[in-house]
């Protein structure tokens, strides 16, 4: 599953084995029968065996999309972000962009916005656990309610003119 949300990254066995907290004897099991079956590919580096998602595979791209549905950043971050005072959540950025379709890079962080009177300390402690459930950085930044239905503030202006989705408050899923 990881090596799908991360098809651009290769990993080495073990260190796929404690993302996942799973003991390696069962990783290479699942290893092997993935590798058989095309979903994986694989290469050696010295002692290290490093893994990635054949995304050449037919299955590979559904396969992908499913599991960004299911766990990916819209639903990390709404779950993460649920915070006391948040009345609206917003993914903008490179993550957004490539969401909506926009070639590029995939992106190596995700840029969020909590709108509402929140507790700093509860955002920044949501960001460090989405951050450690996908395996990118999560970057939050904070604006009242009134910024947003008033947007003068350069970065709301910014966020509302470009690709965005709402995963909490709103129209969820809102561009």
């Amino acid at each position: 599953m990881w090596l799908f949300l991360h098809p651009q990254e290769e990993y080495g066995v073990t260190q796929l084995a404690e993302r996942l907290c799973a003991p390696v004897s069962t990783l290479h099991r699942e290893v092997v029968r993935l590798e058989a079956a095309g979903l994986i590919t694989s290469r050696s580096l010295g002692r290290n065996r490093l893994l990635r998602a054949n995304m050449g595979h037919p299955a590979s791209r559904p396969l992908a999309e499913l599991l960004d549905l299911t766990f990916g950043p819209r639903v990390v971050v709404a779950e993460e972000f649920d915070v006391p005072g948040a009345d609206r959540v917003v993914i903008f950025g490179s993550w957004a962009s490539r969401y909506e379709g926009e070639v590029g890079l995939p992106p190596h962080d995700i840029d969020v916005l909590v709108v509402g009177e929140v507790d700093r300390a509860d955002v920044y402690e949501a960001a460090e656990r989405a951050q450690a459930r996908l395996g990118l950085e999560v970057n939050p930044v904070v604006r009242s309610p009134q910024a947003w239905r008033e947007p003068v503030d350069e970065l709301v202006v910014q966020i509302k003119g470009t690709a965005h989705t709402v995963v909490i408050g709103g129209d969820q899923g809102e561009s």
